[in-house]
């Protein structure tokens, strides 16, 4: 179990960097850099049970890469709003919650995304 876990744990950091190199990309059209919202949804979903549900512990692996995205919280919100996350029964008033119950803030208290605020 740990083995695999290690590499998830890389594949993050690899995400990390390669995210951080894509927001210096010129010409990015994406809230997300070159990926598109839709792709970076399929991402989190280590995070479904915790976006449908307000009282779903959050697992570790929601909150590293909710932390990781959310380094661009114009990014997290276009996730959160997305086909894919519509698709998956997300509720926005419940996923926008994710990072203050993983105890980072991905945005100010009272961000805006779509009609929703960061609590």
């Amino acid at each position: 179990m740990e083995a695999p876990m290690k590499l998830v744990f890389a594949l993050v950091l690899l995400l990390f960097a390669s995210t951080a190199v894509l927001e210096k990309v010129e010409g990015a059209t994406s809230p997300c850099g070159l990926a598109t919202p839709e792709e970076e949804a399929f991402k989190l979903a280590p995070c479904v049970e915790a976006a449908l549900d307000p009282n779903a512990v959050v697992s570790s692996s929601c909150c590293l890469l909710v932390k990781t995205i959310g380094q661009n919280p114009s990014c997290l919100c276009a996730i959160m709003l997305s086909g894919t996350a519509r698709g998956a029964g997300i509720n926005p008033q419940v996923a926008i919650t994710i990072p203050k119950r993983c105890n980072i803030a991905a945005g100010p208290a009272g961000y805006k995304c779509g009609p929703h605020s960061v609590p």
